[in-house]
């Protein structure tokens, strides 16, 4: 299983809760960037490219403990910019786990190894490695020769050390699916946790515009990659949300389940673009006019279909009915049914 039974009771008891409220749109994973700046320069990253006077910039451990407070998510995303280079990346993490908050530091692993004393294993701390494929895929993705053996290197680390680990991995249009395929077997055999997968969405930021995956593009390339699913493989996501990229069902955008904090404040409307900041979480929520994006509505979420937006949308399936569940619960048994 890819995700321990207590991060599950976790997260279902949260959105069962908000449910039985009556609550109609309520956070699922915070995504708290204490930092844009990083240690590569990825041609599909748009963060990188703000000007040094942003990159200089930083939160604090008490403006992010203070928005998971206010946010209330039961998870907690760490992305960036990479997260290792925040001089106290370790003492903001202290704080979370003690808040009890299942926590994914999001890290290309160039630092992990030497930063591994600073962090003690708990299992509401994950490591998830930026991983965009084998070898030759990843190193290319990032622009570096030899990171895949340095983030390979890190994770055998951190897993001897008892932590637990998992991989991230952004899919463009010119992924391979066998290789992809042959890349998932791979970390398998590292034995991480369970790995995330997500399509490239394009950041206008981004220097390589021409590698963004549009929608139908999208579900023909993860039809491919995940039909006749090993039994193996283990993600560390909804089902229902791969069966969505695989183009088997359909979701409207959740782009409040995953709400953004960074050195600007709170991102409207979501974490891939950019319409403004509101100071507070409820600001956020209740300034932003939802009903205006998501596919169908908005001319910039047209080919979207990111775990961000969509993750929260499969979650809410899943225990929004007994049908929703039933089918989670089936495809979790046996991933190739239909």
């Amino acid at each position: 299983m890819a995700v321990p039974l207590s991060q599950m009771f976790t997260v279902s008891k949260y959105v069962l809760t908000q449910q039985l409220k009556g609550v109609k749109r309520y956070p699922l994973v915070l995504m708290l960037e204490p930092l844009f700046r990083c240690n590569l320069a990825c041609a599909g990253c748009g963060k990188i490219q703000y000007p040094d006077h942003v990159l200089d910039k930083h939160l604090t451990p008490e403006q992010c403990w203070a928005a998971a407070d206010e946010c209330g998510a039961p998870i907690v995303s760490i992305p960036g910019g990479e997260p290792l280079i925040h001089p106290r990346m370790a003492e903001i993490v202290r704080g979370l786990v003690e808040r009890k908050k299942y926590v994914y530091v999001c890290t290309n692993a160039i630092l992990l190894e030497r930063k591994l004393d600073e962090y003690t294993p708990s299992k509401y701390l994950t490591f998830s490695i930026h991983m965009d494929g084998s070898r030759d895929e990843h190193d290319l993705a990032v622009c570096r020769d030899g990171v895949y053996d340095v983030a390979t290197k890190a994770i055998k680390e951190a897993l001897r050390r008892g932590h637990r680990v998992t991989t991230n991995s952004t899919l463009f249009d010119d992924a391979n699916p066998e290789r992809v395929r042959k890349f998932f077997d791979e970390m398998m055999e590292l034995g991480v946790e369970g790995m995330m997968i997500s399509p490239g969405y394009s950041y206008q930021k981004a220097p390589d515009q021409k590698h963004f995956l549009k929608r139908n593009k999208t579900r023909e390339l993860f039809a491919k990659i995940l039909g006749n699913r090993r039994r193996g493989w283990r993600f560390n996501q909804s089902p229902l949300f791969l069966e969505f990229l695989m183009g088997r069902r359909d979701y409207q955008c959740t782009p409040w389940g995953n709400p953004t904090y960074n050195v600007f404040g709170w991102q409207k409307p979501c974490y891939l673009l950019q319409e403004g900041y509101a100071k507070t979480f409820r600001e956020m929520m209740d300034t932003t006019a939802w009903d205006q994006y998501g596919t169908g509505r908005n001319e910039k979420c047209a080919d979207c279909m990111v775990h961000c937006g969509y993750e929260a949308s499969a979650v809410a399936d899943t225990f929004g009915s007994l049908s929703g569940f039933g089918r989670t619960v089936k495809i979790t048994l046996s991933p190739n049914a239909r």
